[in-house]
């Protein structure tokens, strides 16, 4: 028996004298109003980026040196991807993940979206979504920037983004205790013993429940697992502990690391759960990521492997990210791809999942054939444009594949075999890799724009 909107199921009309008549005219009314096949199976989608953390944090990429155990169980029950790669700092990983563009196209300066981009927040609002964002925002401009860029950037409210729970839009302050928040557009200052993290995954929690009945989008710039500033400390970048931490007062950066890391995973984990409380984790695709490499300073394991953070730099130290697909019923549990992966690909990928149309133009390519574990068309090569603050120095340029990388300057790595690029190839092995990657670097731009003016 068929169900109407209000979930109750619709009676039978038993007349002996109108029967017929009825059940007929009954049968075109429910074709009429009954919901459709598409409503009812929009996918949900949530994006989730952590601050500041490279692949090989995560247990299921062979990390040992910290506890993720709701990721590792993501990866386990949905799909890793091997090849996944962000820049090397947040803002130009942030911008192209927003607007599937590379930053040779629309990067501009440091914590700063334009504000002529469309974003994938205005693309799913455009497509009936609700939408909403919690985190980091850092794109405006916010007040200690230097006065060539400040408020020239965009507001989440420009950006298609209904409701929104986020740190530094237009002011400073702590990230995590203590959090200098901006909700809906209202700055809100809460007490030092209120942790930031617990705000942000709050909101979404709350705007899934919110939601619940119809489709949405919910993107989570994550503060964590990134240092914060503790105004007690003469060194006011320090990693710090968090809810959980045995000690907090804990100096050790590593230990606080690690203990931020694990809060990370935890936060995650209760946006995991409540897909499941509501009934609707099997229509939501959760899609975790990273926006850049672990910070320099930090030391983690892989068995007996031990790799230093390389936020900055263009080498895999700098760029590998993790990246989990998952969603019971939709990708195959326990999946691995090689497709590579760059986060231009994220507004395809998205818009294909839940049918909307994508914007355009786009440099990024949809991931979405392999999340359903299907061949797909993947990537052959991607290109990374870096440059930090445009205008400053020359940017940077490369293109690779799963093994090798080009960069403009002519040198060519064997990454998989030198991760850490020491010694340049030449030779005839490489020469018809040489080719199509150079041909890729000659197919993009050469430089962007800029908003910033250097003597």
């Amino acid at each position: 028996m068929k169900k109407n909107r209000t979930g109750s199921k619709a009676k039978a009309i038993t007349s002996p004298f109108v029967q017929p008549v009825v059940f007929c005219c009954f049968l075109v009314s429910i074709a009429c109003w009954a919901p459709s096949t598409d409503a009812v199976e929009k996918t949900n989608v949530i994006v989730i980026m952590a601050d500041d953390i490279g692949y090989e944090c995560y247990g299921a990429y062979g990390g040992t040196s910290y506890n993720t155990p709701i990721l590792d169980r993501m990866a386990k029950e949905g799909m890793r991807f091997d090849h996944a790669y962000s820049n090397p700092v947040c803002t130009p990983s942030r911008v192209k993940i927003m607007t599937g563009l590379s930053n040779v196209r629309n990067y501009a300066a440091f914590g700063i979206l334009r504000k002529s981009e469309k974003t994938i927040g205005n693309m799913m609002e455009g497509a009936g979504y609700r939408t909403a964002i919690a985190g980091k925002w850092q794109l405006f401009g916010a007040e200690h920037a230097t006065e060539e860029i400040r408020y020239k950037g965009s507001l989440p409210k420009d950006t298609g983004f209904e409701r929104h729970c986020l740190w530094q839009v237009d002011k400073g302050g702590n990230r995590y205790w203590g959090p200098v928040i901006t909700i809906d557009g209202e700055l809100k200052n809460f007490p030092k013993d209120v942790y930031g993290p617990d705000v942000y995954s709050q909101f979404l929690i709350d705007r899934m429940e919110e939601y619940k009945d119809d489709p949405f989008f919910l993107y989570y710039p994550m503060a964590l697992p990134h240092w914060g500033h503790d105004a007690t400390k003469e060194e006011p970048r320090q990693f710090i502990p968090t809810p959980d931490s045995a000690d907090r007062n804990n100096e050790n950066q590593q230990e606080n690391f690690a203990d931020m890391v694990a809060y990370m995973d935890t936060v995650i984990g209760r946006i995991v759960d409540k897909t499941v409380e509501l009934g609707i984790a099997e229509r939501t695709l959760i899609l975790v990521t990273g926006d850049n490499g672990t910070f320099s300073g930090i030391k983690s394991n892989m068995g007996d492997k031990v790799i230093v953070g390389g936020k900055g730099k263009t080498t895999d130290a700098g760029t590998h990210v993790a990246l989990i697909a998952y969603q019971p019923g939709t990708v195959p549990g326990g999946s691995v791809s090689k497709t590579l992966v760059e986060f231009s690909d994220f507004v395809p990928t998205v818009a294909e999942a839940t049918g909307v149309a994508p914007l355009s133009p786009t440099d990024g390519r949809s991931f979405l054939p392999q999340l359903h574990g299907e061949l797909g068309t993947p990537r052959e090569s991607i290109f990374v444009y870096y440059w930090t603050n445009p205008g400053k120095g020359k940017p940077q340029r490369f293109a690779r594949d799963e093994r090798w990388k080009l960069y403009d300057n002519k040198r060519l790595f064997d990454v998989e075999n030198d991760v850490l690029e020491q010694r340049p190839v030449d030779g005839l092995e490489s020469d018809a890799t040489r080719k199509k990657l150079q041909a890729v670097l000659d197919g993009m731009p050469s430089e962007g724009q800029t908003l910033m003016k250097f003597d």
